[in-house]
């Protein structure tokens, strides 16, 4: 199976060396020197990771025989992909590859059915889950700890708790002000109506 695990990014100086953008928990695994990657588009590679490492908080590889600015800069937007065995497991626990989780059927705690996973969108601040619910729309899902609260692949399914608008939209919003005086709630109605 293949698996993305890096986008190359912009030469850095004269000798070859390029910015990666990582798409891999485990770069150390897969972007080491001596790895051989199959690329997108196919005729930029494959490529062998001559050297790696870290300048201000970028990763730099260099591949061999790409030894100059002109020859790293050819590289730039192609992707990197590595072939992982498709029963090969994530390192750390509770890690999941995407083809792990894809077409998983999401469920809440309680049972309800959500949808199913199409896709993994991956954001500098978390990953969501992307989920077609039965009647064809779409709702995203955080995949943090405090909304997905549990992952059984051989149940192939995920389990969540979501907050009040997350997939129903709509959400209720009740007013927890007191009374200076007699410790009364001021406006404790529960106003439910469209998210915004």
């Amino acid at each position: 199976m293949q698996l993305v695990v890096a986008r190359i990014g912009r030469a850095h100086g004269i000798k070859g060396e390029v910015t990666v953008e990582v798409r891999t928990d485990e770069p150390e695994l897969r972007l080491g020197p001596g790895a051989v990657l199959t690329t997108d588009p196919a005729s930029a590679g494959p490529l062998t990771i001559a050297t790696g490492r870290v300048h201000s908080g970028r990763l730099l590889l260099r591949f061999e025989g790409v030894s100059d600015r002109t020859g790293a800069e050819a590289l730039r937007n192609t992707l990197l992909i590595a072939e992982i065995d498709p029963e090969e497991l994530p390192e750390g626990e509770d890690e999941y590859y995407d083809h792990q989780l894809i077409d998983l059927d999401v469920v809440t705690a309680d049972g309800t059915e959500v949808g199913r996973i199409t896709e993994i969108s991956h954001l500098p601040t978390q990953d969501l889950f992307i989920v077609e619910r039965p009647d064809g729309s779409e709702v995203m899902i955080p995949f943090v700890e405090e909304i997905v609260s549990e992952i059984d692949l051989e149940e192939q399914k995920a389990v969540i708790t979501p907050p009040p608008g997350l997939i129903d939209d709509r959400a209720e919003i009740a007013s927890s002000r007191e009374d200076a005086a007699g410790g009364k709630e001021i406006g404790g109605e529960e106003t439910v109506g469209e998210e915004s």
